[in-house]
């Protein structure tokens, strides 16, 4: 009770203040969502508020008009605490047709606010939407606070003298939309006109009409007889650390992450990759940074694209290659050759729905074992798991580390959830970044491309076209003394547990293992990777505020573990590892510590909400009250 009440003291709120809040704007692909979202965003950053986005785009390129199915929804949870989930439900929703609202409705909370274009409801889209009356009028939403606006008729009427014509004033819809909840939670319009000038600098009557849109409604929410409860909402600054901030997602953090790792390591790169949802926004981001030591290449294939990186690490650049499930299964090969051939190469799995095409736009933790085991031969690879946005920014500096200090493969595994979603970044000061210089073979009489690191057990980098370095090496396995080719049953041993060895070293190489929130003992911990982190953190932390002995461990190292994990977790009565998947990772610990883990499986292609992460721990917990 303490700790609750330090809590309510801390927040003490004023009248028209609130902790935080989740906003989700839905509408149809082509109503502009994401650029709403993204807008809002910039403002509730630049206001001063902590934050974490969740873009949830449809897998259909165009879906039908008014389709259920064709549903895009951006979301956004924003307080004056510490924020690193998109939240839970919906304080307010913002829902452009019948679709988004029926879509949507069940997550929004009672009392909720609804803003709704009256305008879209219209009989064709209800149909589409399985309504079969207008849910604005039949009563079915007293259970929440309703603000119904024609919207459409209103953007007609602010956009008039620009001579758009009636489809395009009513693209200006999402703008209107946009001021009237920025006057909601007093966000200021500045930045979102700046945006939009500059979007639109070589059509300023586009341009215009939209700020005339945005104004619009803002001066509706700031003049119109609202019904009752429905007023300006302030949410209190956050409390953050003196520094420079800004809004990250995971693929940008991905992508300023290799660029540092390049420089740090002193390498080029080349970032060598196909397209593929949702990772084709790495190679979007990359190939405009070329004033760094990276240079792009769209490949044709998935199997060409690895390739291509393996042949940038032979010729001593490091290679870098993304994708997603699918594409990670086609490259596999390669990866066994990377190996073969002990060469540093990075291999980004943004992981998917599955399996085969699945759900391409939405999020799943279901490669795991893929990345782990899906090689042909006794090939391990270190395998290491970003926790958040923010956090890809040091995982990818470490995976160019890695590669190059061990001379292997690295995979990284984000997934749809972590690349699409933004969350505050204190951008590091560069003299913070340690640099981790590679060190290639220099000109040598008795050079052998067989030479080993002793502790390391990496072999040594020599860049063709060095005066006396010359060497072959390949896919058939070689003799560990010579690097000659070699079928000796013996050799083939040596060097089959030398590949493990290497791999298995690197756990001497990487930080122990620490508790992310709660104490290093107790009745139970969650163990977690990846981008459940954030729903597993606020629901310890609400756990931990009720009394519960709860804590929250969370593995970036995956392959190898961190070598007092073990300990670690033997330290609690039990163990609960939520993960998108069915149970990959808690399969993992069982076999590796003998431990009685227990699986919180969720497979639906969307993150895990706090309530279910906090709602299971009230399970684990009554249940082991019930024992003793």
């Amino acid at each position: 009770m303490e700790l609750v009440e330090e809590k309510l003291d801390e927040h003490h709120l004023d009248e028209g203040e609130v902790v935080d809040v989740v906003v989700r704007f839905a509408g149809d692909s082509g109503d502009g969502m994401q650029l709403t979202g993204s807008n809002f965003t910039l403002a509730t950053a630049l206001y001063g508020n902590d934050l974490s986005t969740f873009p949830d785009f449809p897998a259909e390129i165009r879906a039908p008009i008014g389709a259920t199915f064709g549903v895009s929804a951006f979301q956004i949870y924003f307080g004056s605490d510490d924020i690193v989930t998109a939240g839970d439900a919906i304080d307010v929703l913002v829902a452009m047709n019948p679709a988004a609202l029926i879509t949507n409705l069940a997550n929004v909370i009672d009392g909720g606010l609804v803003i709704a274009d009256r305008g879209a409801f219209t009989a064709k889209n209800l149909t589409k939407a399985g309504y079969s009356v207008n849910p604005l009028g039949d009563g079915s939403l007293s259970e929440y606070r309703v603000l119904d606006i024609d919207i459409s008729a209103q953007v007609l009427a602010a956009v008039e003298s620009f001579g758009l014509g009636h489809k395009g004033s009513l693209r200006c819809k999402n703008m209107w939309t946009l001021g009237l909840v920025m006057w909601l939670f007093d966000r200021d319009r500045a930045a979102t006109i700046r945006n939009l000038k500059t979007k639109f600098a070589d059509k300023p009557e586009i341009a215009e009409a939209n700020i005339a849109a945005l104004n619009a409604g803002h001066a509706f929410g700031e003049t119109a007889e609202l019904p009752t409860g429905i007023h300006v909402y302030r949410v209190p600054r956050a409390r953050s650390e003196p520094g420079v901030y800004r809004n990250v997602t995971g693929t940008q953090a991905l992508a300023w992450g290799l660029l540092a790792g390049s420089e740090l390591a002193d390498v080029d790169m080349l970032f060598a990759s196909y397209p593929i949802t949702p990772a084709s926004n790495l190679l979007h981001e990359l190939s405009g940074r070329r004033n760094f030591r990276i240079s792009t290449f769209q490949a044709e294939d998935e199997i060409a694209a690895v390739c291509t990186a393996i042949g940038a690490s032979f010729a001593g650049s490091l290679g870098v290659t993304s994708s997603a499930g699918p594409g990670i299964a086609l490259k596999s090969e390669g990866m066994s050759l990377a190996i073969a051939t002990e060469l540093p190469l990075i291999v980004i799995d943004t992981q998917r729905g599955g399996p085969s095409t699945g759900l391409p736009t939405k999020t799943e933790q279901s490669d795991l074992n893929m990345a782990l085991f899906g090689r042909h031969g006794d090939t391990p690879l270190p395998v290491i798991a970003p926790a958040t946005p923010p956090e890809c920014f040091e995982i990818a500096q470490e995976a160019v580390r890695l590669a190059t200090r061990y001379m292997t493969p690295v995979i990284l595994l984000s997934d749809g959830y972590l690349a699409n979603a933004a969350e505050r970044w204190r951008i590091p000061r560069i003299d913070d970044l340690k640099p981790f210089e590679v060190k290639y073979a220099q000109q040598s009489a008795d050079f052998n491309p067989s030479k080993r690191d002793p502790g390391t057990l990496a072999r040594t980098w020599a860049r063709p076209g060095t005066p006396g370095l010359e060497h072959r090496i390949g896919g058939i396995e070689s003799n560990y003394d010579s690097g000659n080719i070699s079928y000796d049953p013996e050799n083939h041993q040596k060097m089959t547990d030398m590949r493990i060895a290497k791999v298995a070293g690197i756990a001497g190489d990487i930080p122990l293992q620490e508790v992310d929130l709660g104490d290093d003992t107790g009745k139970l911990a969650l163990v977690g990777w990846g981008s459940t982190y954030g729903a597993i953190h606020q629901g310890v932390k609400r756990a931990r505020l009720e009394g519960l002995s709860v804590s929250h461990i969370h593995v970036r190292y995956l392959n190898p573990l961190p070598r007092n994990l073990g300990d670690l977790l033997r330290g609690f009565d039990s163990i609960l590892v939520p993960e998108m998947n069915t149970g990959q990772f808690v399969r993992l610990l069982r076999a590796e510590y003998l431990l009685e883990a227990e699986s919180l499986s969720k497979v639906s292609g969307q993150p895990f909400k706090i309530g279910e992460i906090l709602a299971a721990i009230h399970i684990k917990c009554r249940e082991q009250e019930a024992v003793q």
